[in-house]
């Protein structure tokens, strides 16, 4: 049998459909199942042991591409070339079944590439398809977008008969991955003698961010108060941010971004005794790796797209407007995350740390 999953972005959703490939292979053990996803999160399912292949949908870059102001010839030819060796890949099996765990119009294009005679997905009805379900010859009935966004793919997976009682990430990190942030952490004078607390505080959403002073005076007060070290995350353009935060602490603290390939991040934040983070997708991230999550909410949903499982604090205002779902703030106040103080996070973090040391002693979760 042959399985087409279609999850192309973002980090957050493709870690939400991890789970959907366990189940999927648990349920078809030898099955051969090919992946597309686009590339920014492709690391996430590369050299996972569900998998069996991966086709990567290099989307994005060749938009920009074609919309650089300095377009060329060949910059043209090289767009196509590359986008018909990736129909060329998709077009090379015939799938018994092909799944479209995304919705998007953007999805549509290798759902409709894709040989096969079933072509599985939710039917209208379902927030920002875009159409999507257009495309589809089976068409699983709408679901409440209320349920988290990892429980929506399961439901979909039990329509067609799948269905799990577990949920699974299985992220593959390698024991390279694992010395890579160990040589980071020391050369960052991290030892390992004191428990380690990751920070992510930036976000793609201007919404969504808390004031980089706050994140400086939480992570002063973690390492005085509670005895950590701290290491902020984020990627390549998070630098500066990060790097501005630091500038205000009066603690020394390290900052990794950038410096982290997507399994690096996961063995990252497995070492961590807990995330603190703004909603973004190293939020999900930590929650795959076991790792308790602080996260502070303000225009999105915690129930619909939260950190799942538990054991983890959700801290939101739940202001009258929140959640939006915006990126730019209409009222222009952000009250839905200035509202949130550092003393409110710092107690968060203080119960999330005692929890988490009671799970080293006894690995019991505690339902928040």
């Amino acid at each position: 049998m042959n399985i087409l999953i279609v999850k192309l972005s973002a980090i957050g959703d493709v870690l939400h459909t991890l789970p959907a490939l366990c189940a999927i292979r648990a349920c078809y053990p030898r099955a051969r199942i090919t992946w597309v996803v686009e590339t920014a999160a492709a690391d996430l399912v590369k050299g996972h042991r569900a998998l069996d292949r991966v086709i990567v949908f290099r989307r994005k870059e060749w938009i920009r591409q074609l919309a650089s102001s300095h377009l060329k010839k060949g910059n043209i030819k090289a767009v196509a070339a590359e986008f018909l060796q990736f129909c060329r890949d998709l077009r090379d099996t015939r799938y018994d079944m092909v799944i479209d765990f995304q919705g998007l119009l953007k999805s549509s294009i290798p759902v409709v590439l894709a040989k096969s005679r079933r072509k599985i997905g939710f039917g209208r009805g379902m927030q920002h398809q875009e159409g999507s379900y257009l495309f589809l010859n089976e068409r699983i009935a709408p679901v409440d977008m209320e349920i988290h966004a990892l429980e929506r793919g399961l439901i979909l997976l039990s329509a067609i008969g799948i269905s799990t009682d577990a949920i699974v990430y299985d992220v593959p990190v390698t024991d390279a991955d694992q010395q890579a942030v160990n040589d980071l952490l020391v050369e960052a004078g991290i030892h390992g003698s004191r428990p380690l607390v990751a920070i992510n505080p930036v976000a793609l959403w201007e919404t969504k961010l808390w004031k980089n002073d706050r994140f400086a005076d939480l992570a002063d007060r973690l390492v005085k108060e509670d005895n950590v070290d701290v290491v902020f995350t984020g990627g390549p353009d998070d630098r500066p941010v990060i790097a501005d935060i630091i500038s205000k602490m009066k603690s020394p603290a390290a900052n990794l971004a950038g410096k982290t390939r997507l399994p690096m991040l996961a063995a990252l934040y497995q070492k961590s005794r807990l995330l603190v983070t703004t909603d973004t997708g190293p939020m999900h991230l930590a929650a795959a790796m076991d790792t308790p999550v602080v996260a502070l909410f303000g225009p999105t949903a915690p129930w619909r797209t939260g950190p799942f499982g538990k054991g983890h604090y959700i801290l939101r205002t739940g202001i009258s407007c929140s959640p939006c779902f915006k990126r730019d703030c209409i009222y222009h106040h952000h009250h839905c995350m200035e509202a949130i103080s550092v003393q409110e996070v710092g107690v968060a973090v203080g119960s999330a740390l005692k929890d988490a040391v009671d799970r080293i002693i006894c690995p019991v979760f505690k339902n928040r």
